[in-house]
């Protein structure tokens, strides 16, 4: 796929590094051209820093990989209000989260993802990668470690697809949770997360352990 970056943090690295492997053509784009290009040059593969409407433009899929409070900068200066986006699977690993806290700082009952849908008219946006570290994505976490879940909201199901397939890319499971009017849901999840792993607590240890549908035994065989 043709797939545009914007963002040259860690995350941009980490699933920029883990696309490249799987044979993706990247761009990289920022707020800062000489930072998208010393990324560009680490990732290797070809990878070029261009502008970011040139990021958007023509792309298979964008990846949204900056601070939330820099969302509307970014997408600004990628021409997103002037429809540049508009029919681009737009991915958003975005938190809008009280840092160490994990309280979220969106209006009450709103969503992140929602207001990027908002601000990038005719984007198909795919909220995704919010909840694990950016070295997930690169294999520093050991190869034989079992495949983490990728949860997914959006309205969109082609663009679904595509991030489940990229998602695949660099090693995970994609899973849908459903459409954007859920995805508070899933990004209060990763304040429960953050809050949790800054008290020191394991957050995997806060959740039970429970068995999908397709493992339970049929209704007739499960014990009364």
């Amino acid at each position: 796929m043709r797939i545009g970056i914007l963002g040259t943090g860690s995350l941009a690295e980490g699933l920029g590094t883990g696309w490249a492997r799987a044979g993706h053509e990247l761009v990289i784009s920022g707020r800062s051209p000489a930072k998208a290009q010393r990324l560009a040059d680490r990732l290797g593969h070809g990878i070029r820093a261009v502008t970011p409407p040139e990021a958007v433009t023509g792309r298979d899929a964008v990846l949204l990989a900056v601070s939330w409070n820099g969302v509307e900068d970014m997408l600004r200066d990628a021409g997103a209000s002037d429809g540049l986006l508009s029919g681009t699977p737009l991915i958003d690993p975005t938190n809008a989260v009280e840092h160490g806290v994990g309280v979220l700082l969106t209006e009450a009952g709103g969503s992140m993802a929602e207001r990027i849908a908002a601000l990038a008219p005719g984007a198909h946006v795919v909220k995704a990668f919010h909840l694990f570290p950016a070295e997930q994505w690169t294999g520093a976490t050991g190869e034989d470690e079992p495949p983490v879940t990728v949860a997914l909201c959006g309205d969109d199901p082609a663009a679904l697809q595509v991030v489940g397939t990229l998602v695949r890319d660099v090693g995970g499971v994609p899973a849908v949770l459903g459409p954007l009017d859920r995805v508070r849901q899933l990004e209060e999840v990763a304040g429960f997360v953050i809050g949790l792993a800054f008290a020191g607590v394991d957050p995997g240890s806060a959740i039970p352990h429970v068995p999908s549908p397709a493992t339970l035994p049929p209704a007739s065989e499960a014990p009364l």
